[in-house]
């Protein structure tokens, strides 16, 4: 009999029961785009978020992306990138130290972050603001899902591990898979896991069909 599979996510997959980990609130901070020469985008909430404000007043900056469907979503409202990074903070704060520190960059992120790239790179001193754009809040989806016995939990962010053991237990008999290294350390140290070959959604299906 095969498991039961559930996906944390904003996206869904037909061989998957998904479950919106978040409800997100959107902000609308005061920005003045004519001060950076970057974006800096690690969400597609973020690109959401933006459609707040006239396009015409940023869509001119390119943005530094953290994976390429984040960078295709800036495409799709008409933004060009300097390119996607895969491995979030790491992979970021390299390519920030690839560009002059008189660079002016602009990180467009949520309320609360996984990766601490921004102070990294901050206290190297090199030029980004921070505007919060939008807040994430565990959803009631989530906090009162009932789980089939020996199913399988996919992960897609930090956010999704820490609302899911608000009101659940991580038992033995759960097969645990993640998208990710970021995501992977907000994991109970007691608990097994397996990381998806490649951070996307169907990476993780993928590996959870193998059982």
């Amino acid at each position: 009999m095969s498991r039961q599979i559930y996906l944390f996510s904003t996206s869904s997959h037909p061989k998957a029961t998904c479950i919106n980990s978040l409800n997100i609130r959107y902000l609308n901070p005061s920005i003045d785009f004519t001060k950076y020469d970057y974006l800096i985008i690690t969400s597609k909430q973020a690109i959401k978020a933006l459609e707040q404000y006239d396009k015409k007043d940023f869509i001119h900056l390119r943005a530094l992306c953290v994976s390429a469907k984040t960078a295709m979503e800036y495409k799709s409202i008409g933004g060009s990138i300097v390119t996607a990074k895969e491995g979030y903070g790491d992979g970021l704060l390299e390519k920030i130290e690839e560009f002059s520190k008189e660079t002016k960059w602009l990180y467009l992120r949520a309320q609360t972050v996984a990766s601490n790239f921004a102070q990294v790179a901050k206290k190297n001193d090199y030029k980004i603001d921070e505007k919060i754009l939008y807040v994430s809040e565990c959803s009631e989806e989530i906090l009162n899902l009932h789980v089939q016995k020996s199913a399988t939990l996919i992960f897609t962010s930090p956010s999704s591990v820490e609302c899911f053991l608000k009101t659940h237990t991580i038992t033995s008999d759960l097969k645990v898979i993640v998208i990710g290294k970021t995501t992977a350390k907000s994991i109970p140290k007691n608990i097994e896991y397996q990381i998806s070959e490649e951070t996307s959604i169907e990476s993780c299906i993928e590996l959870a069909l193998e059982v």
